[in-house]
Protein backbone atom coordinates (compact mmCIF):
# COMPACT_ATOMS: atom_id res chain seq x y z
CA UNK A 1 0.00 0.00 0.00
CA UNK A 2 1.64 3.59 -0.93
CA UNK A 3 1.72 6.15 1.90
CA UNK A 4 -0.51 8.75 1.53
CA UNK A 5 0.90 12.02 0.15
CA UNK A 6 2.74 14.14 3.55
CA UNK A 7 3.45 10.91 5.08
CA UNK A 8 6.87 10.98 7.60
CA UNK A 9 9.60 8.47 8.23
CA UNK A 10 12.66 7.56 9.56
CA UNK A 11 15.19 6.70 6.80
CA UNK A 12 17.32 4.12 9.11
CA UNK A 13 20.27 4.07 6.77
CA UNK A 14 20.61 7.88 6.01
CA UNK A 15 19.65 8.78 9.83
CA UNK A 16 17.38 11.38 8.30
CA UNK A 17 13.22 12.01 8.56
CA UNK A 18 11.62 12.09 4.85
CA UNK A 19 8.48 13.25 3.90
CA UNK A 20 6.33 11.58 1.11
CA UNK A 21 5.27 13.58 -1.98
CA UNK A 22 3.03 12.58 -3.91
CA UNK A 23 2.87 15.30 -6.47
CA UNK A 24 5.01 17.80 -7.88
CA UNK A 25 6.98 19.96 -5.52
CA UNK A 26 8.34 23.35 -6.22
CA UNK A 27 9.03 24.30 -9.81
CA UNK A 28 9.93 20.98 -11.25
CA UNK A 29 7.59 17.52 -11.07
CA UNK A 30 8.70 14.70 -9.18
CA UNK A 31 7.33 11.30 -9.65
CA UNK A 32 4.89 10.08 -7.34
CA UNK A 33 6.33 7.81 -4.53
CA UNK A 34 9.46 9.62 -4.00
CA UNK A 35 10.53 10.25 -0.62
CA UNK A 36 12.42 13.56 0.45
CA UNK A 37 14.63 14.34 2.97
CA UNK A 38 13.71 16.81 5.50
CA UNK A 39 15.90 19.50 6.15
CA UNK A 40 16.09 20.96 9.45
CA UNK A 41 19.56 23.14 8.92
CA UNK A 42 19.57 26.39 7.80
CA UNK A 43 22.73 27.99 6.54
CA UNK A 44 21.06 31.68 8.28
CA UNK A 45 21.83 29.88 11.81
CA UNK A 46 25.14 28.13 10.81
CA UNK A 47 26.93 31.24 8.80
CA UNK A 48 24.26 34.25 8.89
CA UNK A 49 23.32 33.07 5.27
CA UNK A 50 24.86 30.87 2.49
CA UNK A 51 28.20 31.47 2.52
CA UNK A 52 30.50 30.97 -0.17
CA UNK A 53 34.11 29.49 -0.50
CA UNK A 54 36.69 29.67 -2.57
CA UNK A 55 39.86 28.01 -2.52
CA UNK A 56 43.03 27.96 -4.48
CA UNK A 57 44.25 29.88 -7.60
CA UNK A 58 46.77 30.74 -10.52
CA UNK A 59 48.41 34.24 -10.28
CA UNK A 60 52.15 33.66 -11.74
CA UNK A 61 52.39 30.48 -9.76
CA UNK A 62 49.84 27.95 -7.96
CA UNK A 63 48.62 29.17 -4.30
CA UNK A 64 47.21 28.11 -1.43
CA UNK A 65 44.90 30.83 -0.72
CA UNK A 66 41.16 30.35 0.75
CA UNK A 67 38.42 33.37 1.27
CA UNK A 68 34.85 33.56 1.52
CA UNK A 69 31.69 35.39 1.17
CA UNK A 70 28.06 35.95 2.55
CA UNK A 71 26.16 35.57 -1.02
CA UNK A 72 23.12 36.89 0.79
CA UNK A 73 24.86 40.36 0.84
CA UNK A 74 27.51 42.49 -0.84
CA UNK A 75 30.77 43.22 0.03
CA UNK A 76 34.80 42.08 -0.24
CA UNK A 77 36.14 38.78 0.54
CA UNK A 78 37.41 37.27 4.23
CA UNK A 79 40.66 35.46 4.50
CA UNK A 80 39.81 31.67 5.43
CA UNK A 81 42.84 30.32 5.67
CA UNK A 82 44.68 28.30 3.19
CA UNK A 83 44.82 24.58 1.58
CA UNK A 84 46.97 21.68 2.33
CA UNK A 85 48.44 21.91 -1.29
CA UNK A 86 49.62 25.25 -3.88
CA UNK A 87 47.12 24.38 -6.21
CA UNK A 88 44.92 25.70 -9.13
CA UNK A 89 42.39 24.62 -11.38
CA UNK A 90 40.32 23.09 -7.99
CA UNK A 91 36.91 21.52 -8.07
CA UNK A 92 34.57 21.97 -4.81
CA UNK A 93 31.36 20.08 -4.14
CA UNK A 94 29.72 21.13 -0.27
CA UNK A 95 27.04 19.60 2.21
CA UNK A 96 25.43 22.02 4.49
CA UNK A 97 28.67 21.51 7.09
CA UNK A 98 31.59 20.65 5.34
CA UNK A 99 33.21 21.41 2.22
CA UNK A 100 35.30 19.81 -0.49
CA UNK A 101 38.38 20.26 -2.58
CA UNK A 102 39.04 17.91 -5.54
CA UNK A 103 42.77 18.22 -6.64
CA UNK A 104 44.18 19.96 -9.58
CA UNK A 105 47.70 20.82 -10.59
CA UNK A 106 50.70 21.79 -8.51
CA UNK A 107 53.33 23.07 -11.13
CA UNK A 108 51.70 25.38 -14.16
CA UNK A 109 55.06 24.45 -16.08
CA UNK A 110 55.44 20.82 -16.50
CA UNK A 111 52.20 19.45 -14.77
CA UNK A 112 52.59 18.53 -11.19
CA UNK A 113 49.35 16.45 -10.09
CA UNK A 114 48.51 15.25 -6.49
CA UNK A 115 45.12 13.17 -5.41
CA UNK A 116 44.45 14.55 -1.98
CA UNK A 117 41.39 15.67 -1.55
CA UNK A 118 40.89 18.88 1.12
CA UNK A 119 38.19 19.35 3.16
CA UNK A 120 36.68 22.03 5.78
CA UNK A 121 34.16 22.33 7.90
CA UNK A 122 32.24 25.91 6.32
CA UNK A 123 31.38 27.74 9.83
CA UNK A 124 34.52 27.76 10.96
CA UNK A 125 37.38 29.61 9.68
CA UNK A 126 41.33 27.66 9.17
CA UNK A 127 40.11 24.21 9.75
CA UNK A 128 41.67 22.50 6.72
CA UNK A 129 42.29 18.52 6.47
CA UNK A 130 42.89 15.33 4.37
CA UNK A 131 39.87 14.10 3.61
CA UNK A 132 41.38 11.20 1.39
CA UNK A 133 42.47 10.47 -2.09
CA UNK A 134 41.38 10.69 -5.60
CA UNK A 135 41.54 6.71 -7.44
CA UNK A 136 44.10 7.94 -10.22
CA UNK A 137 46.46 10.37 -9.78
CA UNK A 138 44.11 13.40 -10.63
CA UNK A 139 44.27 15.89 -13.23
CA UNK A 140 43.18 19.21 -14.84
CA UNK A 141 39.58 19.19 -14.59
CA UNK A 142 38.51 22.77 -13.65
CA UNK A 143 35.02 23.39 -12.06
CA UNK A 144 33.85 19.53 -12.23
CA UNK A 145 32.71 18.89 -8.55
CA UNK A 146 28.95 18.86 -7.47
CA UNK A 147 26.73 16.58 -5.37
CA UNK A 148 23.91 17.09 -2.83
CA UNK A 149 23.97 16.49 1.05
CA UNK A 150 25.61 12.98 0.65
CA UNK A 151 27.30 12.47 -2.00
CA UNK A 152 29.89 14.38 -3.98
CA UNK A 153 30.84 13.45 -7.21
CA UNK A 154 34.17 14.37 -9.73
CA UNK A 155 35.69 13.92 -12.97
CA UNK A 156 39.15 13.47 -13.58
CA UNK A 157 39.64 14.42 -17.15
CA UNK A 158 43.19 15.58 -17.74
CA UNK A 159 46.02 12.98 -17.57
CA UNK A 160 48.26 14.40 -20.17
CA UNK A 161 49.17 16.44 -23.11
CA UNK A 162 47.54 13.19 -25.13
CA UNK A 163 45.09 11.73 -22.75
CA UNK A 164 42.02 12.61 -21.10
CA UNK A 165 39.31 10.38 -19.60
CA UNK A 166 35.46 10.43 -18.53
CA UNK A 167 35.93 8.67 -15.40
CA UNK A 168 33.26 10.03 -12.89
CA UNK A 169 34.45 9.36 -9.05
CA UNK A 170 32.13 9.98 -5.80
CA UNK A 171 32.89 9.90 -2.03
CA UNK A 172 30.00 10.17 0.74
CA UNK A 173 30.67 13.58 2.45
CA UNK A 174 29.88 13.12 5.68
CA UNK A 175 32.69 10.10 6.10
CA UNK A 176 36.07 10.43 5.34
CA UNK A 177 37.84 7.90 2.79
CA UNK A 178 39.49 7.50 -0.96
CA UNK A 179 36.83 8.40 -4.09
CA UNK A 180 34.83 5.50 -5.46
CA UNK A 181 33.99 4.68 -8.81
CA UNK A 182 30.56 5.93 -10.23
CA UNK A 183 30.62 5.82 -13.65
CA UNK A 184 31.68 7.72 -16.76
CA UNK A 185 30.79 10.62 -18.46
CA UNK A 186 29.36 10.47 -22.65
CA UNK A 187 32.48 11.88 -23.34
CA UNK A 188 36.58 12.07 -22.09
CA UNK A 189 37.12 15.91 -21.96
CA UNK A 190 38.76 18.43 -19.29
CA UNK A 191 37.85 21.55 -18.06
CA UNK A 192 34.33 20.84 -17.86
CA UNK A 193 31.76 22.50 -15.44
CA UNK A 194 29.50 20.53 -13.39
CA UNK A 195 26.31 21.98 -10.97
CA UNK A 196 23.70 19.77 -9.57
CA UNK A 197 19.83 19.39 -7.87
CA UNK A 198 19.21 17.47 -5.06
CA UNK A 199 18.68 14.41 -7.62
CA UNK A 200 20.73 15.23 -10.55
CA UNK A 201 24.44 15.90 -10.96
CA UNK A 202 24.90 17.80 -14.33
CA UNK A 203 28.48 17.82 -16.43
CA UNK A 204 28.35 20.75 -19.43
CA UNK A 205 31.57 21.32 -21.95
CA UNK A 206 34.80 20.71 -21.91
CA UNK A 207 37.38 20.04 -23.89
CA UNK A 208 39.65 17.29 -25.65
CA UNK A 209 43.61 16.49 -25.35
CA UNK A 210 44.34 19.25 -27.63
CA UNK A 211 42.35 21.64 -25.88
CA UNK A 212 41.55 23.15 -29.32
CA UNK A 213 38.51 21.22 -29.75
CA UNK A 214 35.79 21.95 -27.29
CA UNK A 215 32.82 20.16 -26.15
CA UNK A 216 29.03 21.14 -26.76
CA UNK A 217 27.87 18.34 -24.65
CA UNK A 218 25.83 18.62 -21.38
CA UNK A 219 25.58 14.91 -19.53
CA UNK A 220 23.36 14.27 -16.23
CA UNK A 221 23.48 11.44 -13.58
CA UNK A 222 21.08 10.72 -10.84
CA UNK A 223 23.58 11.61 -7.86
CA UNK A 224 21.90 8.36 -5.25
CA UNK A 225 22.84 5.82 -8.23
CA UNK A 226 26.19 4.51 -9.67
CA UNK A 227 26.40 4.25 -13.29
CA UNK A 228 27.08 6.31 -16.41
CA UNK A 229 25.86 9.98 -17.60
CA UNK A 230 22.81 10.30 -20.46
CA UNK A 231 22.49 13.18 -22.54
CA UNK A 232 20.81 16.15 -21.19
CA UNK A 233 21.11 19.07 -24.37
CA UNK A 234 23.87 20.82 -25.43
CA UNK A 235 25.33 24.01 -25.16
CA UNK A 236 24.25 27.24 -26.73
CA UNK A 237 27.39 28.27 -28.16
CA UNK A 238 29.13 24.99 -28.47
CA UNK A 239 32.89 23.93 -27.52
CA UNK A 240 32.74 25.88 -24.26
CA UNK A 241 34.94 24.91 -21.98
CA UNK A 242 37.39 25.97 -18.95
CA UNK A 243 34.23 27.63 -17.28
CA UNK A 244 32.13 27.66 -14.09
CA UNK A 245 28.65 26.68 -13.12
CA UNK A 246 26.45 26.78 -10.38
CA UNK A 247 22.71 26.44 -9.57
CA UNK A 248 19.86 26.55 -6.70
CA UNK A 249 17.13 23.44 -6.68
CA UNK A 250 16.12 24.57 -9.90
CA UNK A 251 18.15 26.26 -12.42
CA UNK A 252 21.76 26.10 -12.90
CA UNK A 253 24.25 28.90 -14.70
CA UNK A 254 27.21 27.92 -16.67
CA UNK A 255 29.41 30.99 -16.73
CA UNK A 256 32.62 32.69 -19.08
CA UNK A 257 35.05 29.84 -20.51
CA UNK A 258 37.12 29.84 -23.63
CA UNK A 259 35.11 28.67 -27.06
CA UNK A 260 33.76 30.91 -29.77
CA UNK A 261 32.45 33.97 -29.17
CA UNK A 262 32.37 36.15 -26.26
CA UNK A 263 33.79 34.72 -23.17
CA UNK A 264 31.28 37.08 -20.96
CA UNK A 265 28.64 34.60 -22.12
CA UNK A 266 26.37 33.25 -19.27
CA UNK A 267 23.79 30.15 -20.05
CA UNK A 268 21.22 28.26 -17.87
CA UNK A 269 19.18 25.12 -17.72
CA UNK A 270 16.40 23.64 -16.24
CA UNK A 271 17.82 20.76 -14.00
CA UNK A 272 14.77 18.63 -13.58
CA UNK A 273 13.67 18.71 -17.41
CA UNK A 274 16.72 18.01 -20.30
CA UNK A 275 17.16 20.21 -23.01
CA UNK A 276 19.95 22.83 -24.62
CA UNK A 277 20.68 25.73 -22.23
CA UNK A 278 19.40 29.48 -22.97
CA UNK A 279 20.92 32.56 -23.01
CA UNK A 280 21.05 34.34 -19.38
CA UNK A 281 22.82 37.39 -19.88
CA UNK A 282 26.75 38.19 -19.58
CA UNK A 283 29.35 38.79 -17.00
CA UNK A 284 30.72 42.10 -16.98
CA UNK A 285 34.32 40.97 -17.82
CA UNK A 286 35.27 37.99 -20.75
CA UNK A 287 36.63 35.73 -17.65
CA UNK A 288 37.62 32.05 -17.81
CA UNK A 289 38.12 29.58 -15.24
CA UNK A 290 36.77 31.62 -12.15
CA UNK A 291 34.98 29.99 -9.01
CA UNK A 292 31.39 29.50 -8.43
CA UNK A 293 29.04 29.74 -5.49
CA UNK A 294 24.98 29.77 -4.54
CA UNK A 295 22.30 29.82 -2.64
CA UNK A 296 18.75 29.73 -2.92
CA UNK A 297 18.70 33.10 -5.15
CA UNK A 298 21.81 33.93 -5.81
CA UNK A 299 24.84 33.54 -7.68
CA UNK A 300 28.28 34.40 -7.58
CA UNK A 301 31.60 34.19 -10.70
CA UNK A 302 34.42 34.76 -8.68
CA UNK A 303 37.89 35.90 -10.14
CA UNK A 304 39.12 34.12 -13.18
CA UNK A 305 41.43 35.43 -16.33
CA UNK A 306 41.70 39.14 -16.95
CA UNK A 307 44.94 37.98 -17.24
CA UNK A 308 44.52 37.24 -13.03
CA UNK A 309 41.20 39.22 -11.71
CA UNK A 310 39.51 39.72 -8.18
CA UNK A 311 36.06 40.88 -9.39
CA UNK A 312 33.17 39.19 -8.05
CA UNK A 313 29.99 39.25 -9.81
CA UNK A 314 26.53 37.95 -8.89
CA UNK A 315 23.06 37.16 -10.77
CA UNK A 316 19.77 36.76 -9.52
CA UNK A 317 18.55 33.10 -10.23
CA UNK A 318 15.16 33.50 -10.86
CA UNK A 319 15.42 36.45 -13.52
CA UNK A 320 17.81 36.26 -16.61
CA UNK A 321 20.40 39.78 -17.05
CA UNK A 322 23.80 40.51 -16.80
CA UNK A 323 25.60 40.08 -13.80
CA UNK A 324 25.61 42.83 -10.91
CA UNK A 325 28.99 43.70 -8.79
CA UNK A 326 29.29 42.04 -5.77
CA UNK A 327 33.30 42.88 -4.36
CA UNK A 328 36.11 41.74 -4.48
CA UNK A 329 38.42 38.25 -3.35
CA UNK A 330 41.36 38.51 -1.12
CA UNK A 331 43.72 37.51 -3.72
CA UNK A 332 43.80 38.10 -7.40
CA UNK A 333 43.90 35.00 -9.91
CA UNK A 334 42.20 32.08 -11.71
CA UNK A 335 41.53 28.17 -11.62
CA UNK A 336 39.97 28.43 -7.98
CA UNK A 337 37.46 25.92 -6.61
CA UNK A 338 34.28 27.24 -5.17
CA UNK A 339 31.33 25.55 -3.28
CA UNK A 340 28.34 26.80 -0.28
CA UNK A 341 26.22 25.85 2.09
CA UNK A 342 23.31 26.91 -0.02
CA UNK A 343 23.23 25.31 -3.62
CA UNK A 344 20.97 23.55 -5.26
CA UNK A 345 22.10 19.91 -4.28
CA UNK A 346 20.37 20.56 -0.24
Amino acid sequence: MAAPSGAIRFNTDSRKLEVYTGGPVGYGTLPNGQWMQVDSFTPDIATGGTRAVMAGRYNAGSQNDIDYVNVETTGNAIDFGDLLETSYLVSGAASRTRGLFFPGLTNPGTPSFYNRINYITIASTGSVADFGDTIGTSGRNSNSACGNSTRALYSRGYLSDATTVNTIEYVTIGELGNTIDFGDLTQARQASAALSSSTRGVWGGGSTPSEGTGSIFIDFVTISTLGNAADFGDLIDGNRREFCAASNSTRGLFMGGSGPGNNNTVQYITIASTGNAVDFGDLNNEFELGAPGASPTRIIHAGGTSPGSNVIDYFTIATTGNAVDFGDRTVEGYGAGGCSNGHGGL
